[in-house]
């Protein structure tokens, strides 16, 4: 669903997909292989929202701002389910998790990681490469090598989504039982602490 608002159309580069259930309105910039899934609601209504290449932005996730405010989510960066930015910015390839709030001028830095549920206050200026978690958010360290390649290779999964929508989403009618050949997905993606298990 994208909607035009008092003259501003979204803009959303080709090779990006926003699920049909999500919501782009007014002023907002997709960029290159970006994910919108669904539920989420991009709304430009009072400012400028900027995707850069590669952001994925996942189901029921809400960004938004004050008004005259405009907000940039940079390259790579990746927005967990249920996830809500209001008015903040986000620097390259960091991750946001699951239900986290982000309010107002707050400013995430490069490659950090906000932890599931945080609450991050307004106008909190959040270093490059700091993970984060808590109410109210706190760094509780710095970002590894390790942790940020397993991060980089969970967005990379989502910035492969969109051809992956394009070439094989479609509405079907269900089916009313399990056929006896359904095959197994492989698993392509570990659990940060699977990833590092000894």
């Amino acid at each position: 669903m994208i909607y035009e608002f008092q003259g501003y159309t979204p803009v959303v580069h080709e090779s990006s997909f926003v699920h049909p259930l999500a919501a782009v309105t007014g002023n907002v910039i997709i960029g290159k292989n970006c994910y919108i899934g669904p539920g989420a609601a991009i709304r430009g209504d009072w400012g400028q929202i900027i995707l850069e290449d590669g952001v994925n932005v996942q189901e029921n996730c809400t960004v938004h701002m004050f008004p005259g405010k405009s907000i940039t989510l940079k390259e790579s960066a990746h927005v967990g389910h249920g996830a809500i930015i209001h008015g903040a910015n986000l620097g390259k390839n960091c991750l946001i998790g699951m239900n986290t709030v982000i309010m107002d001028d707050a400013e995430i830095g490069d490659e950090s990681i906000v932890g599931a549920m945080a609450f991050v206050k307004a106008e909190t200026k959040i270093p490059q490469r700091s993970l984060v978690v808590g109410n109210p958010a706190k760094v509780v360290k710095q970002v590894s090598d390790e942790m940020l390649a397993w991060k980089t290779k969970g967005t990379q999964l989502y910035q492969k989504l969109p051809a992956d929508c394009y070439e094989s989403l479609r509405e079907v009618v269900p089916l009313r039982e399990v056929p006896k050949d359904l095959p197994t997905q492989e698993e392509a993606y570990k659990t940060l602490r699977d990833t590092f298990k000894k």
